[in-house]
């Protein structure tokens, strides 16, 4: 049987992973055997995890982090919705019969998945001009059963940063007498915005819980995402006895993972925080910008990029002929052309694709 061989990343354009670094990747495999869901037994691995932790706290603005390496965003924002649910439940004088979460409609799918799993109604709300949460939409949709309001620190089609400091007063001004708790998925945009002039974290805004993904911008091996939340009792509202584990309780959406997602984070953080992440950051934001000054001057509309992530609008045949040509490029939901310059993208890969684009226009 012929041997399988990975897809490589030299067209990869859509993709918001991308190559491990080299550090990442050697820790990932020494710990691959490992499981940090069970801390008491992989001791090794436990002690690892909570650096990443702490890591992931100093780059978001909270030096006393709660939190795990999850398997990724997904994980960790249906998480968020679910320790609100609980502690809204627990903790409010009349817990909500019908629980809500107010989102942008730039939120990631994976809060559908929440809700839906959860049973609680999300309810998402128009963006702006500038594709950012409308304050206004969002004041309207708030209720006395409004348990959890979501910012986007870098979204998926735009790479747009919501306005997380008036999203957070919002929340505090919810009607009813229940504290209304406040997320923030950083799960792209979190390892780019410390090196940026944007309000996103946990210093910033009265922020609950975050999530925030080495295993995007961050260059740590697949999977490994992060939850992280500015309480304790955030975290307590997520756990259940594990009565046979030497660990007598787990707070984990997935239980047994592999110790390689923790590993490779705990090495990409340690390795690349900060100047690493900063060079990082300011090449692919160089190449975001001057892809589309490239589709611009090709009289194309490209939305002026605020983190590194180009979107425009190009005629589908066009679009067609790139896939065709071996281009990984995705569209927004409005059908543009989606590029995201990740650590992998390279000016020259621009350059080719450029020319590409050249060479199906004609």
């Amino acid at each position: 049987m012929q041997r399988a061989v990975p897809q490589e990343f030299d067209r990869v354009l859509s993709s918001m992973c991308t190559e491990p670094h080299p550090a990442a990747r050697e820790a990932a495999v020494r710990f691959l055997a490992t499981n940090p869901g069970d801390p008491a037994t992989y001791q090794s691995v436990a002690e690892l995890e909570n650096r990443a932790v702490d890591a992931l706290g100093e780059l978001t603005g909270l030096p006393e982090a709660h939190g795990y390496v999850a398997s990724g965003g997904t994980e960790a924002n249906i998480q968020a919705v679910r320790a609100t649910r609980n502690r809204a439940r627990d903790e409010w004088p009349d817990a909500p019969e019908t629980p809500n979460v107010v989102a942008p409609e730039s939120v990631h799918f994976s809060f559908q998945k929440a809700a839906d799993v959860l049973g609680v109604e999300l309810r998402t709300v128009p963006v702006d001009e500038e594709y950012r949460a409308d304050l206004d939409a969002v004041r309207a949709s708030l209720d006395a059963e409004t348990i959890l309001v979501v910012g986007v620190a870098g979204s998926t089609e735009y790479g747009r940063v919501d306005p997380i400091p008036e999203l957070a007063a919002l929340a505090d001004d919810t009607p009813g007498d229940g504290r209304t708790f406040v997320h923030v998925d950083a799960a792209w945009g979190g390892f780019a915005l410390p090196f940026t002039d944007h309000a996103w974290n946990f210093a910033h805004a009265d922020v609950d819980t975050m999530t925030i993904d080495p295993h995007k911008m961050g260059q740590a091996v697949v999977p490994a995402g992060g939850f992280l939340a500015r309480e304790r009792a955030t975290l307590d509202a997520l756990a259940v006895d594990t009565p046979y584990l030497e660990s007598t309780s787990q707070a984990t959406l997935t239980g047994t993972r592999s110790g390689a997602g923790v590993a490779g984070a705990a090495a990409a953080l340690e390795t690349l925080w900060p100047d690493g992440y900063r060079e990082q950051f300011e090449e692919s934001m160089a190449d975001a910008e001057w892809l589309a000054d490239e589709l611009r001057a090709r009289e194309f509309d490209v939305v002026d990029p605020e983190l590194p992530l180009v979107a425009a609008s190009i005629p589908d045949s066009l679009f067609d002929a790139l896939r065709d040509a071996g281009w990984r490029i995705s569209r927004t939901a409005t059908g543009e052309l989606r590029v995201v310059c990740m650590p992998h993208v390279t000016r020259e890969m621009l350059r080719q694709f450029v020319a590409d684009v050249d060479s199906f226009s004609n």
